[in-house]
């Protein structure tokens, strides 16, 4: 009899073990989907959910308020997902704020971040439409990644083979970095050039000195001050009706 009592007591335990586990999981899930909360619907219309599900969280500043409630195709280029938010947070959600979809971490599940609007006043209203943001797509984020690493890698190789012929003195920039005979004839014909420069520079300093080409290069210098001093005249007008 006492063997029987011993189980029978057991046996309560852990029933009553289970049902208060099972209560437990029961108001876990049901807060956390919104269940036994005060809630209002609002859907929003996107061209792709990028792997959105029933039942994933909503976003607001951050803050969790509410969850995914239902997905539906509306046309072949438009989904329609309801929102289930939190009554409490309604008075902060204006009507001209956006939803965009985005991942809750790095890898995790897809969510719907809600972006509010600092200087709107209208609150939304149960049943209202959302306007929506196209979100970021990794898989095109990866594609132009796999494209910008095959070019730099075909760059790489052309500038290696540029680099290669430069240092076997090819073409006319490997002759100029490896044919030290190109690169002397190109140092005298800098200096030729520079020597030229200044005997032109005498020859003009002499001519403006002969009394033949006085009075011409007189006429130029005159000309030139003249020319200088209608740009000052116009420039003082235009700063005097200014």
């Amino acid at each position: 009899m006492k063997k029987q009592g011993g189980n029978k007591i057991r046996l309560g335990i852990f029933v009553s073990l289970g049902i208060l586990f099972l209560t437990a999981a029961i108001y876990y899930v049901g807060k956390k989907q919104q269940l036994f909360n005060n809630t209002f619907q609002i859907s929003g219309i996107f061209k792709d959910i990028s792997g959105l599900q029933v039942g994933n969280n909503v976003r607001f500043s951050g803050i969790n308020v509410g969850v995914i409630g239902n997905i539906e195709i509306i046309a072949d280029t438009a989904v329609r997902v309801d929102l289930i938010i939190d009554e409490s947070v309604r008075k902060f959600i204006k009507k001209d704020s956006k939803a965009i979809i985005g991942t809750d971490g790095l890898m995790g599940n897809k969510i719907i971040t809600i972006i509010p609007i600092a200087n709107s006043k209208k609150i939304i209203q149960n049943g209202d439409y959302i306007a929506t943001t196209v979100p970021v797509n990794i898989d095109d984020i990866l594609l132009n990644l796999k494209t910008a690493s095959t070019n730099a890698v075909g760059i790489t190789e052309d500038l290696g083979v540029v680099i290669h012929k430069i240092r076997g003195g090819k073409g006319t920039i490997g002759k100029l970095f490896m044919d030290t005979a190109f690169a002397k004839n190109i140092d005298k014909s800098v200096v030729n050039i520079k020597q030229g420069t200044v005997g032109f520079k005498k020859n003009m300093d002499a001519a403006s000195h002969n009394f033949l080409l006085r009075g011409f290069f007189k006429r130029k210098a005159k000309a030139r001050e003249k020319a200088k001093n209608e740009a000052t005249e116009k420039a003082n007008e235009k700063d005097q009706k200014k």
